[in-house]
């Protein structure tokens, strides 16, 4: 019999084939989902439930076609399970553009609009649709400090089909996610058997989209991580090169993704090296060295694969100052400060995580997958739980962003769980388990249909935030964002440069969302590059605000260390030009305390600068 590491070139091919297929299919699904959903002239949602009704039809049409594919795919013979197979990759491509297409039908914008976390994330994939020179969201001249594949792709995705970057956010989100849920189920489908790849697949998609979907970057990471972690089980405990090359492959990938999520899975995957280490020792009384080998070995060539993607940034931190605050790990909403114990909830979702605990419980002993999914379920804890112990160094892990991961890691193991105990229901009692497979498809119309209601605070963003047009999803009055188009072609007539050639002190981030000039100081400094020396940068400008002539403010910016504004973007207030600032007051919650710097309008009294009145903004561009 041919041993799993034996033979890594048929299974690297026939995987590479799937993964191929599940890329391209459900790619085109999303393409040609999202673009035949923007075609018709939808109601807001907050408005009407037309969208949302037809978003349930289309869930349940493809949970129905993942059940009957699960089912062909188990018992047809090898031609009609192959294309069983395919069809799963067209209904769970389906099932994700229906889902997130169909709520945001009305509007432009994808979830939480372009307010809050997702300015700055519209502004990063705004930086790559205007080029893919891997470059910092706001500031000039720097290298990105945040993972900048998913914006990198998505910029590239706007420049093929002709978008600006806000605009390219939304189908980009959906295309990426449904893309990603595909992968998951080919990787499933390597791992365990047709009806139990399916089942988990659908499980953790719901998971990701219910708990994760409003970050799309950190979400197609989520959902890949069950599967992921099963391979990283066998390649640790049976040696299988295979499945070790897929885990590096996947933590190098990551690194470009989501850095937060990249260290809870090769934190897991560290932790799963202790335990194959201890569990060898207990049961031979030998130290069996090639377990830390192979978690070495899948660090290097994960090493490898990211670090193009930090190795600017880190090269520029040897050699430049920074800032050393580490404001970026700096919040602890009250979240993050219990742990998130979704399998005690009442509700489907709830009994689903149930499932799955018992499951690794009682699966532990005799089931590597109920041990992979048990190790990463412990992983998440330990994590959120460090978190909370390093806040006395004035710092955090992030834990509560882990949650995904956590509902996501449940999510699979109570598919599995599931399936186990409908697959128990065999033998003597047919019926009963053709009930349990009945049972848990309308379970998972009746959770996946609760989607858009617990997305619909996002989703009423989407339609009440002004998008790069200056038009609302909800046709109400637009915003100030609608003069935004106006403050941009006043600055670009007076200076006769590109937008990328010219650096804009504002405090209305939605304005760099949309267009991708740089800004000389960012949103917060929890968003900031620490290259970009946050506090001494709001020191200046506190300090040029002080100053008493336009000459002493020209000598002021020609001085400054960085590439200094050549435009200002202000709000007008009755002692003078208002500029909102923002300081890191963790470990306080709120983490941010905002600020008005105000500048007297005689500084910019002068010919060199070009100031004029657009809506509520004061324009003010050097010359």
């Amino acid at each position: 019999m041919t041993s799993p590491s034996s033979a890594p070139a048929p299974r690297a091919r026939d995987l590479a084939l799937d993964l191929a297929a599940a890329v391209i299919i459900a790619a085109a699904v999303g393409v040609v989902g999202w673009y035949a959903i923007q075609s018709v002239e939808w109601p807001a949602y907050s408005s009407s439930n037309v969208t949302r009704s037809l978003a349930t039809v289309a869930q349940v049409g493809a949970i129905i076609l993942l059940t009957v594919c699960a089912f062909v795919a188990t018992r047809a013979r090898r031609s009609a399970a192959r294309a069983a197979r395919i069809v799963s990759y067209v209904a769970v491509a389906g099932f994700v553009t229906a889902t997130l297409g169909l709520p945001l039908g009305g509007t432009k914008l994808y979830l939480g609009g372009i307010s809050v976390d997702q300015q700055f994330r519209t502004e990063f994939l705004t930086r790559f649709t205007s080029s893919p020179r891997l470059a910092d969201m706001t500031y000039a001249d720097m290298p990105p400090f945040y993972s900048p594949g998913w914006f990198w792709l998505g910029g590239r995705f706007a420049r093929i089909f002709g978008l600006d970057g806000w605009e390219a956010f939304q189908p980009w989100s959906i295309i990426s996610l449904a893309v990603a849920a595909s992968v998951a189920l080919a990787l499933w489908l390597a791992v365990v058997s047709p009806a139990r790849a399916i089942a988990a697949t659908l499980a953790t998609t719901i998971a990701m989209l219910l708990y994760g979907s409003a970050e799309p970057y950190g979400a197609v990471v989520t959902v890949l991580l069950p599967p992921v972690l099963i391979l990283a089980w066998r390649g640790l405990t049976r040696g299988d090169r295979f499945a070790l090359a897929l885990t590096a492959v996947y933590l190098g990938l990551a690194v470009w993704f989501y850095t937060l999520y990249l260290g809870v899975a090769a934190f897991t995957v560290v932790l799963m090296g202790v335990v194959a280490l201890a569990a060898r020792w207990l049961r031979d009384k030998a130290f069996d060295w090639r377990i830390p080998a192979r978690v070495a070995g899948v660090g290097v060539v994960s090493i490898a694969i990211g670090l193009p993607a930090y190795a600017p940034y880190l090269l520029r931190m040897l050699r430049e100052p920074s800032d050393s605050s580490g404001s970026a790990l700096h919040y602890l909403p009250e979240s993050g400060s219990v742990l998130p114990m979704p399998m005690l909830h009442v509700s489907l979702i709830g009994a689903l995580a149930l499932i799955g605990v018992i499951w690794v419980l009682v699966k532990a002993r005799t089931c590597a997958d109920a041990q992979a999914l048990g190790i990463g379920i412990v992983g998440v804890y330990l994590w959120a739980l460090l978190s909370m112990v390093v806040t006395v160094a004035g710092t955090t892990l992030l834990g509560f962003r882990t949650e995904p991961v956590l509902h996501v890691l449940l999510a699979a193991a109570g598919a599995l769980g599931a399936v186990t105990l409908s697959g128990s229901l065999g033998g003597g009692y047919p019926r009963y388990r053709e009930a349990a497979v009945v049972l848990a498809a309308v379970a998972a119309i009746g959770v996946s249909q609760t989607i858009p209601a617990q997305l619909a605070g996002e989703i009423a963003i989407a339609y009440s935030d002004t998008d790069g047009n200056g038009q609302r999803g909800d046709r109400r009055p637009a915003g100030a964002e609608a003069s935004y188009r106006e403050v941009d072609e006043k600055i670009r007539a007076t200076t006769g440069k590109d937008r990328t050639d010219t650096v804009v002190l504002t405090a209305d981030y939605g304005f760099l969302a949309v267009y991708p000039y740089w800004g000389f100081q960012n949103l917060t400094s929890n968003y900031a590059n620490p290259l970009a020396q946050f506090g001494a940068r709001s020191k200046a400008i506190e300090d040029w605000a002080k100053l008493s002539t336009p000459e002493e403010l020209l000598t002021a910016l020609d001085e400054t260390p960085w590439r200094a504004p050549s435009a200002f973007v202000f709000r007008r207030s009755s002692d003078g030009l208002a500029l909102r600032l923002a300081e890191d007051v963790y470990p306080n919650d709120p983490n941010v305390r905002r600020y008005t710097v105000t500048f007297p309008e005689k500084l910019f009294d002068d010919p060199r600068f070009v100031a004029g009145e657009v809506g509520p903004f004061v324009v003010i561009v050097r010359k």
